[in-house]
C-alpha cells in the first residue's frame, strides 16, 4: 500500500487546477487511447472524469471525512467461439463491480476505479496457445468497461468443447482517502475465463481451379468441402484476391474487384460444392499461383451466425493465348498492288473461334487493300495459309519491310480479342512495267507506210483482262490505226499487236519515238492505266528504184509485145 500525505493531495489538486497535471494525464491517457483504439472523445471524458475525481478528493478532505472503497474486476467473453486450424482473436471484456465500504456515494468513482489495468493469460492445462504477452487495457469504472482482444491458436485436430483460459488481472487503485493521507493500492487477481471449440461446420477450399487466360476473361471454380461435424445453411463463401493481377469480374466491361462471393444452400458434414466466380487475369502479368483468402458466413442447425475465416487457396491461370506467322512470302513491286502471302498457326492453349488475321502496320507508303482476311477457326497446333493484298506506293523504297500484324480473334465464350505482337519481314522490288513490248522490225523508209507488229507480254504475277492498247506517234510518223484490244492475257503470256504505220516523204533519216500504253482490269476487276512504254522507230531513205507496181506493168507489157512480134512471123 502506498500512503500519501495531504500535502501530496494538495498540490495534486493544485495541478488539476492549473492544468499542469492534468496536461501529463492527458498525454498517458492520450497513449492508453492509442493503442486500445480509443478515440478523442474517450480521451476527454477520461480527464474530466480526473478531474471530477480530483475536485471530490479536494472537497473531502475539506470537510474532514473518509472515504474507502476497492474495485472488484472479472472477465466476460460475449463470443467465446473458436475455430480450429487458426489463430482466433477473442475480445474479453473487463467489468468492474466495485465496493464502497466508507464514504458519500458521489465518492464511489474514487476509490472503485481500477488504474493501469493489464492482462496477462495462458492456456498451459488446454491444447490451445495463447500468443501476444501482456495486453494494455487502461482504467476500468464501474459505468467504463474495458475490451481486451486475446489472441489464442486453436490445432486443427483438437476435439470439440469448452477450455479455460486463466488470466492475471493487474491494477492499482485509490483504496482509502483521509483528511490527510490517500492510500493507493495494486493488486492482481487470478480470474479465468472459457472458450468453446464446438462442433459446428468448418470449411476448406479443396480445390480451385481456371479456364481465364492471361488478359483475358474467364470463370474461376472452387470445391469447399464441410469438414466440421454440423450442417450448415445459408453458406456464404466470400473469395479475396491477395493480388491486382488477379480480379473478380469482367475486364471487358471495366467491371473488376478484388473479392466476390457466392452462396450455397446447404452444406452437409463432409459434404463437397462447388462455386463459380467470373474473374479476370489482367495482361502482362507472370504465369504463377495466384493466393485467395475465403472467409464462410454461415448458420448453425440451432440457427446461430457463425464465420470461418481459415480457407486460403491459390490458382494458376491459363498461359496467354498466342499465334504465330511464318512461311512469309510476297510480290510486292514499288508502285504496284501485290499479296503478302503466309501461314497462320494457333500456339495455344485454347481454341480459337474465326480468326482473321489483321494488317496493323500505319506506313505512308504500304497501304492494305483489305485489312483483315479470314482464316476460318484454328484447333491449338492448326495451321492455315493467308494472302494478305497490299499496295505499294510510287514513292516507296524497294528495301526490306517489317510488316506488323495482328491476329483477331474470338475465345470459348465467343468474346472478341486481337493478339498483337507479330511482326513479319518482306522484300518491296524495284518497280516494274507492267507489259513488255518488244518491235523486231522497227526500220520504215521515208514516204512509205507499213504494218506495225508490236509483240506484249504480261509482265505482272496475275491475269489481266480487256486490255486496250493504244499507239501515239508524232510528225513525221502517223498511224490511222493506232489501237488493240486483247480480252485476257494471263502472266507471262504474250501476244502480237498489229498497228498501222506511216512516215512523211520528206522524213529526216533518223530514230524518231511512238509510245504505246494499256489500260487494262487487274485480278480483282479494278481498272488500271500502265505506265507510257516508248518505242524508237528508225526512218530510212528511200531505196531509188522503180515501184514494184510500175515493174509489173512494164514486165508483163514487154511480153505481151514479144507476142504479138512472134504471132505476125
Amino acid at each position: 500500500m502506498t500512503v500519501r500525505s495531504a500535502g501530496t493531495v494538495i498540490m495534486v489538486i493544485l495541478l488539476v487546477t492549473s492544468g499542469v497535471f492534468v496536461a501529463g494525464v492527458g498525454s498517458v491517457a492520450a497513449d492508453d487511447s492509442e493503442e486500445n483504439g480509443a478515440g478523442q472523445a474517450e480521451i476527454e471524458q477520461e480527464l474530466a472524469q480526473l478531474q471530477m475525481e480530483m475536485q471530490m478528493i479536494q472537497d473531502q478532505m475539506e470537510a474532514g471525512s473518509v472515504v474507502q472503497g476497492e474495485p472488484d474486476l472479472d472477465l466476460r467473453v460475449p463470443n467465446p467461439y473458436v475455430q480450429p486450424g487458426e489463430t482466433n482473436e477473442v475480445n474479453v471484456q473487463v467489468i468492474n463491480d466495485g465496493e464502497l465500504d466508507r464514504g458519500p456515494a458521489d465518492a464511489r468513482e474514487a476509490v472503485t476505479t481500477a488504474r493501469n489495468v493489464e492482462i496477462e493469460a495462458d492456456a498451459d492445462d488446454t491444447p490451445l496457445t495463447v500468443r501476444g504477452g501482456t495486453v494494455p487495457v487502461g482504467p476500468v469504472s464501474e459505468t467504463q468497461p474495458r475490451e481486451a482482444p486475446i489472441a489464442i491458436d486453436v490445432p486443427d485436430d483438437v476435439e470439440a468443447g469448452t477450455y479455460t483460459i486463466d488470466a492475471d488481472v493487474s491494477y492499482t487503485y485509490t483504496e482509502r482517502i483521509g483528511s490527510s493521507n490517500v492510500w493507493e493500492e495494486s493488486e492482481t487477481d487470478s480470474i479465468s475465463f472459457d472458450v468453446e471449440v464446438d462442433d459446428d461446420a468448418r470449411f476448406e477450399i479443396v480445390d480451385v481451379r481456371t479456364d481465364a487466360q492471361i488478359g483475358d476473361t474467364g470463370v474461376l471454380e472452387a470445391d469447399v468441402k464441410n469438414t466440421g461435424n454440423e450442417t450448415a445453411t445459408d453458406v456464404n463463401v466470400a473469395l479475396e484476391s491477395m493480388s491486382s493481377g488477379l480480379m473478380f469480374g469482367s475486364m471487358e466491361h471495366e467491371a473488376t474487384a478484388m473479392q466476390d462471393s457466392a452462396r450455397i444452400d446447404e452444406l452437409e458434414a463432409n459434404e463437397t460444392a462447388t462455386v463459380i466466380y467470373d474473374v479476370s487475369v489482367m495482361p502482362d502479368t507472370s504465369e504463377r499461383q495466384y493466393m485467395l483468402d475465403g472467409t464462410v458466413t454461415f448458420k448453425t442447425p440451432d440457427g446461430h451466425d457463425r464465420i470461418d475465416e481459415s480457407p486460403m487457396a491459390g490458382v494458376i491461370p491459363q498461359p496467354e493465348q498466342q499465334f504465330g506467322v511464318g512461311n512469309i512470302e510476297s510480290d510486292l513491286h514499288v508502285g504496284e498492288d501485290g499479296y503478302l502471302y503466309g501461314t497462320v498457326t494457333n500456339e495455344g492453349p485454347s481454341k480459337a473461334e474465326n480468326v482473321v488475321v489483321t494488317f496493323t502496320e500505319e506506313s505512308p507508303t504500304l497501304i492494305p487493300i483489305e485489312r483483315s482476311i479470314a482464316v476460318g477457326s484454328l484447333e491449338p497446333g492448326e495451321d492455315e495459309a493467308f494472302r494478305l493484298p497490299l499496295s505499294v506506293s510510287g514513292e516507296a523504297e524497294a528495301v526490306d519491310r517489317v510488316i506488323d500484324l495482328g491476329v483477331q480473334y474470338r475465345n470459348a465464350d465467343f468474346d472478341q480479342r486481337m493478339y498483337e505482337d507479330i511482326e513479319v519481314m518482306t522484300h518491296v522490288n524495284e518497280q516494274r512495267d507492267e507489259f513488255i513490248v518488244d518491235v523486231a522490225d522497227r526500220e520504215i523508209a521515208a514516204g512509205d507506210d507499213r504494218t506495225l507488229e508490236v509483240d506484249v507480254t504480261n509482265n505482272l504475277d496475275e491475269t489481266v483482262t480487256d486490255i486496250e492498247a493504244n499507239l501515239f506517234a508524232d510528225d513525221p510518223l502517223n498511224s490511222d490505226d493506232n489501237d488493240a484490244f486483247v480480252e485476257e492475257l494471263e502472266p507471262g503470256e504474250t501476244v502480237t499487236l498489229v498497228f498501222d504505220l506511216d512516215a512523211d516523204g520528206g522524213a529526216t533519216e533518223k530514230t524518231y519515238p511512238i509510245s504505246i500504253d494499256f489500260r487494262y482490269d487487274d485480278a480483282s476487276g479494278t481498272s488500271q492505266l500502265s505506265d507510257t512504254t516508248r518505242i524508237a522507230i528508225d526512218v530510212v531513205e528511200s531505196g531509188g528504184s522503180f515501184p514494184v507496181g510500175l515493174i509489173s506493168v512494164l514486165t508483163l507489157t514487154g511480153l505481151g509485145a514479144g507476142a504479138y512480134v512472134f504471132q505476125r512471123r
